[in-house]
This record gives structure tokens, C-alpha cells and sequence, in this order.
């Protein structure tokens, strides 16, 4: 425990007036009490240790080669032995130990006697990797000694790795996923003692120098709560789960959790209370699961460190020391997997849920207000006292809703010269959930797979339990398919396209504003006029407000590009990496990783690549043209293919000037509606056809084919609906229906209609000759979009709304709400015209939810059996629909994983090699049929019959004689 308080020095950040990387912040020493901590008191355990701990002693005879490997590992601590990169690896911490307990698939088994056997002796140089022959040969011996050598051999081929690649691979893995905050730490700790030293601000980002001033303070007052909730008679809700994790630790996720939510929230530079306490307390939590084992197997070595640390009870003692024979016994008939179900049991804890997750979060935001101090740099040289205020605050604000009573809520704020700089220096935050260097662990459980050490599950319930328990109770076969499927995605492989980033990062560097980069500048505010007129007075407060506004939300974006860019430099020269994927609620896959993926936005997609290219060959170079005109859109997109094609063909001197002179040319594919990925293929396409052999030319892009407005697809689908089947393209046609335009031009003809009617009977005909010239496809769009989703009249009327406002044609307030409602109405009426199969499930669907049921609803405070019955009728529908499409996408990763392709899935965006394209589209069609040759609906009320024997449900919706096959031969079902 640490010593009593002494006389020490606190820091007390001060931004500079305008913060770069070359201009650190101040630093200011304000005398406080800090408490010494005892050295290396929560250091992670070395892999000395850890031997001593699971193993008898280093001379007993060690006949399994775990055993040789965790004793060189140790060895290599020795300071007369070489350090060798692995050695580095395994001796920096607890983590290489902890590796062989990493609940994985029997492949790892295997990978653990080839990281033993392949380590090089203390007095040897590096052994290089076998041969390929004598690889095969070495694989064949260990076949004849076990049957597990297949299946490891089959793992590593098909992901092209060899086992020692394969090994430094997961080290590197193992550091990443256990040791990012406890470096952080580090590094605070060490900075303060060199400071302290020297007595000298080091030169520091300003991110960083944040956080060090921040960090000793905030350390201390967590170590105090400590003490006070340990003990006896401690009440306090969060004291049962405070003592679990170093303080300084503590302190470092609470900082860049909180700082890292303030960068990429709402703007303004502040952050719901309810959420960064959920978000603080649930990585406190995924911290301490990843220590908790190594806690509890924690041993003395020698006696020299029993007289530093007290000796632990009698009995836990015993218990140890059976485990550790009964390990070692199991390790010596090679029973690894045995020895990970021992480690598995020791965490027996529960999960901590979302209320406990909430108060620990809470208690650590409150400590952070209390000691996260700013000092404004004006303040510095005046005779007066130093302006020294907190660097957040704590606010209730109040949101008026629409037919409800107003709703207060807590936020946290932080002080504006917090935000300053902080756009520019996101990289130095600690990002979490990094996309991994090695394949995601399968998936076999609702906590089983994807990560090696970071707490994983396979549904994003959001601290909902019932959510969780109802996941957990589905039985294991019953979920094979979807565990297969995320496996798939995961297993996709990717890199990062040096050429695009090294674009990017010098538009970025150069100010932003291109390729719909965010200005990294912020705009100018308004200077107050000198006069009394209240008129103008009141258009420079508009002005000023705007301004502000328009600044607030640049900066957010400036972070978010940071975050993204950050990610990105990080995992440039990295051969490849995975993104492990999970589900929402609707079984709709994401990845876990939140910055730098390809559901992201076209910077995302621009520097994202497939990590094995393959040759275009005749039907790739094709579907690149038509890709690269997909992607400049602006109509081109609905052409038909020939159109496409030759529009890429068109501009090949644009398209080589683009991949020649990015910057310095004619920047043509900054016009394109998806500017970085359109760079990104003019660079592979110039390479192609400047080929002697364009066909052999190697790509690694992936080739998009969308579905065309898939909700609505789904419901003719769903209906068997003729007329809206050939709307949304399931029925083959000469060039794409575009559903926006078909809508847009009913509702002109019922518009046309009612303008030949009298305006003195009939108020809609003024209306209907009012807008009939304006409504066009983009007037319509989001309302058809939405549809899909439940789109209330309310809602459609808004949409509409803001359209017609953006043309500035109706000028009056009043004039401009009658007509929304009048095109809002036209527009539902339309839809539901072209759409009536669609139209009755979506109400079926309603008036099925609509029924009071016990199903749960989460709210911020706490779960209950209380059903919102309006919510849930509106929610109901497009929640389904989502589930359809996600079931759609997964039956499609696994059918193309089967083939032999790569398969990348946005929800209704499947992407793959521009030579498998063919291959893909035949199959997602082939399994869309398969998807509605099962009845559906008809299983769907069977579920709700069985459920809720006591309801009665109403009768299925009529459908109509649409065939299912017509989408086997629709060339622009997905285009």
C-alpha cells in the first residue's frame, strides 16, 4: 500500500494561443499532497515469475516443449543474454505467458509446441525459417505423433502463414491487446520523474501534455478512494469493484476515454454523462478480466520478494499448488486445451452489468472534474492571481419533445482552451479494439471468440441482460451459421493502400478541403457592429451563432479524420491485418473495431485494400470500368453496363492524368461523388491497361455491387409483389429502375391532377400548382428511403420540408408547411400505390407489435418489462427487414468463402475481387431465392402463436404471384 502523503507538485495545464505539435502547451507547478507509490507495486507479473508460478523448479525435467519455451522466455530476462526481438516480446510482460490460456480453437495447440520448438537457443543468432521441404517434412513427423497437425497445417495455409511468422505475429498481437493503457502509465509516470528531475516541461504534443498534467493528480485521488472504500463498513455503490485495477491505470483509461468521446461527440465539446460513465466503467471492467487471471496466479519466486509483499492465506496457498501440479501433470501429457479450461474456471465473476459499469464510470468522472485543472496562458504574466478553473464541468440541459414534456439531462463539458489543438494530436490517443495482425479467434460462444484477451461478444447488447441471457440460452447448433458467417468476415484480410494514404496526408497537411476533407481552419466570427440597431444587432447574433456552430462541427470532424488517419499510419506497412466482426440486435454484422474500417466513409474505403490481389483477367478489367463509373456517379451510376463501360473509356486520359499527377493535374476524380476510391482505382486501372497484358495485371480493390433500394426489395420479396418488384430491379430490365424517379413521376401525375381542379373547392389544387415544377427525384428521395424504415407523415412532411427550404421558392412560413404536408401526403400515397404488398407487411408487422407483450425495453436507467407500444410498432418493421438483409448478407459470406473468394459485406454492399465478381453475383442471387423460398411470415406468426398462446394475432397479408426466380436473372438485382 502506498506511503502517507508528502509535500509534492501537481501540474496545471495551460494551452498556448494557437497549440501545434512545435508549440507544447505550458506547464504550471501548483504545490498539492501526493502519496509515493511503492515501486513496481501493480507492474504486470514478468514471465519469470509466472514459470515459478505454474511450474516446479527450472531444473526439474520439463518434457513438453511449452515448458522449454516458457523457460526461455524467462531466460531471456537475464541481462547477459542478447535481447532478441521475440525475447523482447515475451520478456516485457506477463503476456506471453498468458498467451497459451487465450481461449482459441485447437489450431493454437499446435502454434504453441511451434513457437517452443522454433525459439532459438540464448547463445545462438536467430534460427532463420525452415524451408519449405523441410517444413513439410517436420509437419508430416508431428502428423505421425498427433492427429492435431492437420488441422493446424490447413489453418496456416489458408491464411498464408508459416508457424514462426505465425508466432511473432500473435506475440506482437498479445502486446497490443494487453498492454496499450498499462504503457500508457508508463510513460506518465516516467515523464513526471524526468520532470521532476529536471524540473523542465518536456516538449510534448498538446494531447499529451494534457494528460500529464492531469495524470499524477487524478492518480492520487483514486488511490485515496481506494483506501477509503477498502475499508471495513465501506458503503459506497461502486466499492465493491474500485480496488481491481492499478490507480494509475485507472487514471489513464479515464483520461483518454473521456477525451476520446469529447472529440468525436456532438461537437460542441460535450459528452452525455449516462454514456461516458457506461463507456469508462466498461473498459475498467475489460481491463481488470484481462489481469484477473494473472492476479491470481501470482507466486514468490525467492524469498528476497516474499519480504517485500505479504504472504498470502494458508488455504488459497493449497489450492494453488494443486492447481499449479495439476497443470504441470497436463502440460506433461500434452492436455493444453485441459490447462486453459483450469485457467477458464479460475474467472468465475460474473459480468458487472451496465448499472455497475455506470457507477465506477460516474465515480472516476467526478474524481476527474474534481482534479483536471487549465490555466489560461494570459493569466500567466499578470500581477494579479493565475486563472486556474477545471478543465470540465458538469451541466443539466433541458430538450423540449414534440407532443412530450421536456426531458433533462446530465452532460460533461470541457473548457474551450481544452478543445484547442486537440484535432491535430488525436493520434497520441489510446485506441482500443485495433484491427488485428492475426486471424480473429472463431467464434464458438456468446463471449468465445474474436479477440485473443479483450473481452468479446458476439451480439452489442449494450448492458441490456436480457438481451444477453436470451443470446446465451440459443442453442450452440442453432448458431453455427451465424458463427460461420462472422468467421467469414473476419477472416477477410486487408492493407492499407500507401498510395492513396500518402494522398490523403498531404491534402490533410495541406489544410483539408479537398475530397470532402473537413477545413482544418476554423471560419472567421463576426465582428459585433457598433450600433444600436436591433435589427442588425439581432442578424450579427444569427451570424455569430452560425459560426460557432459551423466550427463546432468542424472540429468534430477534424477528429474524427484524425482518429481515422491515425489508425491508418499505424497499419500502413503491416502486411495485412482482420477486423473481428459481431452483430447488433437485428443480426446485422460490424466490425469491432470503430475508426478505420470499411463501413466507414469513402476515406475509410480509399485507403482500405484487399490484402491478396489477384489478376483481373477478361470479366475483372470489365467490372473495374464499371466500378470506376459507379464511383464517380452523378447519374453515370444509372446507366446501363455498356453505358458504364464506356464512360470509363471515355475518359481514360482523365483517368491516367489522375493516377500520374493526383495534385498537380486536371483532378478529375475529385469530381467523383466518392473521390478517394475513385483514386484509388484510376491508379489500378492505368496500371492494368498500360499493361502489355492487362488482364494478368494483380488488384486488390474491391468491387462493390449494391443492392437497389434493398428494404423495399426485401418487401416485394417478402410479398411477392409484381409491381414493386420491377421498381426495385428484381425483375431484369434493359438498364437499373430507379424506384426514386418512378415515385417522384407518380406523384407528378397525381399533382397534375389535382392542378385542373377549382382552388375555391379544393385548397390542394393552389398547392398542387405551386409544386408540380419542383418535385423531382432528390425532392422525394429520403422519403422513399425511410419508408423502409417506418417513416411516419410527421416525418415525411419534415424531410419534404427541408428540401423545399433549400430552394428558397416559398418564402412564407406558413405557405411552405401547407405544402410539405400536401407533397408529404402525395409522396406516402404514391408509395403505398407502387408499393401495396410492402405497404400491408409493414402494417402487419405494426399491428403484431402493437400487441402487449413482456418484451424488455432498456432505458438509460435500468431494464423493465413495461413495452412502449407506439415505439415498438413503429420500430418493429424496419427492424425486421434489417434482420432479412443481414441474413441475406451472411448466407451470402459463406457461400463465397466456400467458393474460394474474399467477401466483404456492408449490409447491402457486398464487395469481392474484380475477378470473382460473376461468381458473387450468382450467388447472392441464388441465396436471396433460397433466403424467400422459406415462408417467412408464415414462421414468423407460428413464433409469436407459440409465444403468446393467449393473443390472437391478425391474419397474414395477401400477396401476389411475383416469381422468385426472375431475380436469377436480373443483371441489376445488385449493380
Amino acid at each position: 500500500m502506498p506511503s502517507s502523503p508528502t509535500p509534492a507538485t501537481a501540474l496545471v495545464f495551460s494551452p498556448p494561443s494557437s497549440p501545434s505539435y512545435s508549440s507544447p502547451p505550458h506547464l504550471t507547478f501548483i504545490p498539492t499532497s501526493r502519496r509515493t507509490l511503492t515501486p513496481n507495486m501493480w507492474r504486470r507479473l514478468p514471465a519469470r515469475r509466472l514459470v515459478s508460478a505454474l511450474l516446479p523448479s527450472a531444473s526439474a525435467p520439463l518434457p513438453h516443449p511449452l515448458h522449454r519455451a516458457l523457460l526461455l522466455s524467462s531466460a531471456h530476462l537475464a541481462p547477459s543474454s542478447p535481447p532478441h526481438p521475440w525475447r523482447r516480446q515475451f520478456a516485457s510482460s506477463s503476456a506471453a505467458v498468458a498467451a497459451e490460456h487465450v481461449s482459441s480453437e485447437e489450431v493454437d495447440e499446435h502454434v504453441i509446441e511451434e513457437i517452443a520448438r522454433g525459439e532459438p537457443s540464448n547463445s545462438q543468432a536467430p534460427a532463420p525459417a525452415p524451408a519449405a521441404g523441410q517444413e513439410v517434412g517436420r509437419e508430416h513427423r508431428r502428423d505421425r505423433r498427433s492427429g492435431r497437425g492437420k488441422h493446424s497445417a490447413e489453418f496456416m495455409a489458408a491464411h498464408g502463414f508459416g508457424y514462426y511468422k505465425y508466432a511473432m505475429l500473435r506475440r506482437r498481437q498479445i502486446q497490443i491487446e494487453t498492454e496499450a493503457w498499462e504503457q500508457a502509465a508508463k510513460e506518465y509516470r516516467e515523464l513526471l520523474a524526468d520532470m521532476c528531475e529536471q524540473k523542465l516541461a518536456p516538449n510534448l504534443p498538446y494531447v499529451k501534455s494534457l494528460f500529464l498534467g492531469w495524470f499524477e493528480p487524478l492518480r492520487d485521488q483514486i488511490i485515496a478512494e481506494q483506501e477509503l472504500v477498502g475499508e471495513r463498513g465501506a458503503r459506497a455503490s461502486h466499492a465493491r469493484y474500485f480496488n481491481m485495477l492499478p490507480a494509475d491505470m485507472m487514471a489513464v483509461i479515464t483520461m483518454h476515454k473521456l477525451m476520446g468521446l469529447l472529440m468525436t461527440g456532438s461537437g460542441d465539446g460535450s459528452v452525455r454523462v449516462i454514456q461516458a460513465a457506461c463507456q469508462i466503467g466498461e473498459a475498467i471492467e475489460h481491463e481488470v478480466r484481462i489481469h484477473k487471471f494473472l492476479d491470481k496466479t501470482k507466486k514468490k519466486s525467492n524469498k528476497d520478494e516474499d519480504r517485500d509483499e505479504e504472504v498470502g492465506d494458508s488455504d488459497i496457498a493449497k489450492e494453488q499448488e494443486r492447481l499449479r501440479k495439476k497443470v504441470t501433470d497436463l502440460m506433461k501429457k500434452q492436455k493444453v486445451r485441459q490447462v486453459r479450461n483450469i485457467v477458464k474456471k479460475q474467472d468465475n465473476s460474473q459480468p458487472w452489468g451496465q448499472d455497475a459499469h455506470a457507477k465506477v464510470g460516474s465515480r472516476l468522472i467526478e474524481l476527474m472534474i474534481e482534479t483536471a485543472l487549465i490555466q489560461s496562458p494570459a493569466s500567466q504574466s499578470a500581477d494579479g492571481p493565475p486563472d486556474i478553473r477545471p478543465a470540465f464541468t458538469h451541466e443539466m440541459r433541458t430538450v423540449a419533445r414534440e407532443h412530450q414534456s421536456s426531458r433533462r439531462y446530465g452532460v460533461i463539458k470541457c473548457d474551450p482552451q481544452v478543445r484547442q489543438g486537440l484535432d491535430r494530436t488525436a493520434k497520441h490517443m489510446v485506441i482500443p479494439y485495433m484491427p488485428m495482425l492475426i486471424p480473429p479467434i472463431s467464434w464458438t460462444g456468446y463471449d468465445k471468440g474474436a479477440h485473443l484477451f479483450l473481452p468479446s461478444y458476439v451480439m452489442r447488447t449494450h448492458g441490456a441482460r436480457q438481451q444477453r441471457e436470451a443470446v446465451k440460452r440459443v442453442p450452440r447448433e442453432q448458431m453455427q451459421s451465424v458463427f460461420e458467417a462472422l468467421n467469414t468476415l473476419g477472416s477477410t484480410k486487408w492493407r492499407v493502400n500507401k498510395r492513396v494514404l500518402s494522398i490523403v496526408d498531404r491534402i490533410w497537411s495541406s489544410g483539408g478541403r479537398l475530397g470532402d476533407l473537413v477545413d482544418r481552419a476554423d471560419i472567421a466570427l463576426p465582428d459585433k457592429p457598433d450600433t444600436e440597431d436591433e435589427d442588425k444587432l439581432k442578424k450579427w447574433r444569427y451570424s455569430l451563432k452560425a459560426a460557432k456552430k459551423e466550427n463546432s462541427e468542424r472540429h468534430s470532424q477534424r477528429c474524427d479524420v484524425e482518429l481515422k488517419l491515425a489508425v491508418a499510419r499505424k497499419m500502413k506497412d503491416e502486411e495485412g491485418f482482420y477486423y473481428p466482426h459481431n452483430l447488433d440486435f437485428r443480426g446485422r454484422a460490424y466490425p469491432m473495431h470503430p475508426y478505420l474500417n470499411h463501413l466507414g466513409s469513402d476515406l475509410c474505403r480509399g485507403v482500405l485494400e484487399f490484402s491478396e490481389g489477384r489478376q483481373l483477367g477478361k470479366s475483372g478489367l470489365h467490372w473495374l470500368k464499371i466500378h470506376l463509373a459507379n464511383l464517380y456517379a452523378g447519374g453515370v451510376d444509372k446507366l446501363s453496363y455498356d453505358g458504364r463501360v464506356a464512360f470509363t473509356e471515355n475518359h481514360l486520359e482523365d483517368i491516367f492524368d489522375s493516377a500520374d499527377r493526383p495534385l498537380e493535374g486536371k483532378r478529375w476524380w475529385l469530381k467523383a461523388e466518392d473521390p478517394f476510391q475513385c483514386l484509388a482505382v484510376c491508379i489500378n486501372l492505368s496500371e492494368a491497361l498500360r499493361s502489355p497484358s492487362p488482364e494478368t495485371t494483380v488488384s486488390h480493390i474491391p468491387v462493390h455491387q449494391d443492392g437497389s433500394c434493398n428494404g423495399l426489395q426485401h418487401y416485394a420479396a417478402l410479398g411477392r409483389d409484381k409491381l414493386g418488384a420491377i421498381a426495385v430491379n428484381l425483375v431484369a430490365g434493359e438498364k437499373p429502375a430507379d424506384v426514386y424517379t418512378g415515385i417522384a413521376t407518380r406523384v407528378v401525375e397525381i399533382m397534375k391532377n389535382d392542378a385542373l381542379k377549382d382552388p375555391a373547392t379544393d385548397p390542394d389544387a393552389a398547392r398542387a400548382r405551386l409544386l408540380v415544377d419542383q418535385v423531382d427525384r432528390k425532392l422525394v428521395k429520403q422519403t422513399v428511403m425511410t419508408s423502409v424504415y417506418g417513416v411516419t407523415y410527421v416525418g415525411a412532411r419534415e424531410q419534404i420540408k427541408r428540401r423545399l427550404k433549400e430552394r428558397g421558392v416559398i418564402a412564407d412560413d406558413s405557405e411552405l408547411f401547407s405544402a410539405s404536408c400536401y407533397a408529404a401526403k402525395v409522396t406516402l400515397t404514391a408509395l403505398g400505390e407502387m408499393f401495396q404488398a410492402a405497404r400491408s407487411i409493414m402494417n402487419w408487422l405494426g399491428d403484431c407489435a402493437k400487441i402487449k407483450t413482456s418484451l424488455q425495453v432498456l432505458t438509460l436507467q435500468r431494464e423493465t418489462d413495461k413495452v412502449m407500444v407506439k415505439r415498438q410498432r413503429t420500430a418493429f418493421p424496419p427492424n425486421f427487414v434489417h434482420s432479412l438483409d443481414g441474413s441475406h448478407m451472411m448466407m451470402t459470406a459463406v457461400a463465397c468463402k466456400r467458393q474460394g473468394l474474399n467477401f466483404a459485406g456492408v449490409h447491402d454492399s457486398y464487395w469481392t475481387h474484380a475477378c470473382d465478381v460473376d461468381t458473387m453475383n450468382k450467388i447472392l442471387r441464388e441465396k436471396f431465392v433460397e433466403l424467400y423460398d422459406t415462408p417467412i411470415l408464415e414462421n414468423l406468426l407460428e413464433s409469436f402463436e407459440k409465444s403468446f398462446p393467449q393473443l390472437k394475432f391478425p391474419p397474414l397479408p395477401e400477396r401476389g404471384d411475383f416469381d422468385l426466380k426472375d431475380v436469377l436473372e436480373s443483371p441489376y438485382f445488385f449493380n
